[in-house]
């Protein structure tokens, strides 16, 4: 990768590591191959009394605001953090602030420039990197129109928009933005989900769960949210033949009303709530599963198809959001509509029954995933992105 110029960043996050989302994992894995001439400086809110108020974290300095409270961290985040970031400001002079989403850490860079031009400063760059995976009707409503509220005043002090999808950088223009936009989308460690899982570890989950040799598991990866739909797959699964069984990867405040609703369909011995999995370890799972399936309402992107894709599983997706930009149906994958149960079921029996073409798929989207969406090339992109900052 190019050196360029030496870069200051400071870059603002509601949360950061340990805790794991699609916005965490691409901080990591684009800081961690920036140019070595970069200085990364991140705040973000505790959110956990046990974490530290600041560490090194790969080649970030993480500060942490807050007392470990996961609402009140989160919602002084833009006061406490526009505070910390002018301190931090008199001793580094950052190049730019690059602000993760329209939220609680975004809010406290705009917040902090908002201070500077009070004081007749001049004004630090701002990139903004939208993740957002929420339905249109959330962005205008939620919170009486105050997350709408927030996108408009966070566009009109952006410099330079990066979307992780066609959908989300479109979103952003038709809410007003009309400087500079680049689409650099989210990344798969290619090491970690296309390495062979070793025989031994395979055959040990599949004892664990009592895998059938005619058994096929479909396997869903997300929080336990209405977006993810998670409640469709178990109203489709209750229609499809007894040897087909799911395996649902995650958290959520919805886990109790799916576990009931398992039970109300009389499927709950064919579903499997495997609850929070390591990253890491999200491969082996895939090893002995069949077809990877989340039938989403809204999404930004979705980082685990694309992962399941380069772990050589078949996808089923529905066309919303960024999931268009990488899923061609019964070309990289099997579209579903959303809200319809009974076309999971028709998906998931098209797969079955059309074995070649399944190949077929599973190959072009493991060569779509390669030669577009390593982290190294993402890096790459964003790091061209942050040159074009002065």
């Amino acid at each position: 990768m190019e050196v360029g110029a030496p870069k200051k960043i400071l870059i603002f996050s509601t949360a950061y590591l340990p805790f794991v989302g699609g916005a965490e994992v691409a901080i990591k894995e684009i800081t961690d191959r920036l140019p070595r001439n970069y200085q990364l400086d991140l705040i973000c809110a505790k959110l956990d009394s046990k974490l530290s108020d600041h560490e090194k974290i790969g080649r970030v300095n993480v500060f942490r605001l807050g007392t470990g409270n996961f609402l009140w961290d989160r919602l002084f985040l833009p006061f406490r953090g526009a505070i910390l970031a002018s301190h931090l400001e008199m001793e580094n002079h950052y190049d730019l602030l690059w602000g993760m989403m329209v939220t609680f850490g975004s809010g406290a860079a705009y917040i902090y420039n908002i201070f500077r031009m009070l004081n007749g400063k001049k004004k630090i760059p701002i990139v903004l990197t939208l993740q957002e995976g929420d339905s249109e009707s959330h962005l205008q409503y939620k919170w009486g129109g105050l997350i709408a509220l927030s996108w408009k005043l966070a566009l009109r002090q952006t410099d330079i928009l990066t979307g992780i999808s066609t959908f989300l950088i479109n979103r952003a223009k038709r809410n007003g933005y009309k400087g500079q936009t680049f689409l650099v989308p989210n990344g798969v460690d290619l090491e970690i989900f296309s390495k062979p899982v070793p025989r031994e570890t395979r055959e040990s989950l599949i004892r664990e769960l009592n895998k059938k040799s005619d058994e096929i598991f479909l396997v869903t990866v997300g929080r336990l949210t209405h977006k993810n739909a998670v409640d469709d797959i178990i109203s489709a699964l209750a229609k499809l033949p007894k040897n087909i069984g799911l395996l649902i990867i995650g958290k959520g405040e919805d886990g109790p009303d799916l576990q009931k609703q398992s039970e109300i369909l009389n499927v709950e011995d064919r579903v499997k709530f495997l609850g929070f999995v390591p990253y890491e370890q999200i491969p082996q799972y895939f090893s002995i599963c069949d077809i990877f399936i989340r039938p989403s309402r809204s999404e930004g992107f979705g980082n685990s198809f694309i992962e399941a894709m380069a772990a050589r599983l078949p996808v089923i997706a529905t066309p919303v959001g960024g999931i268009v930009d990488f899923t061609d149906d019964k070309q990289t994958g099997i579209f579903c509509s959303p809200d319809n149960p009974p076309s999971i079921v028709q998906a998931v029996n098209f797969l079955i029954d059309n074995p070649s073409l399944r190949d077929e798929i599973i190959d072009k989207a493991f060569l779509r995933v390669r030669d577009n969406y390593s982290w190294d090339k993402i890096a790459k992109d964003m790091n061209l992105v942050f040159n074009k900052i002065p």
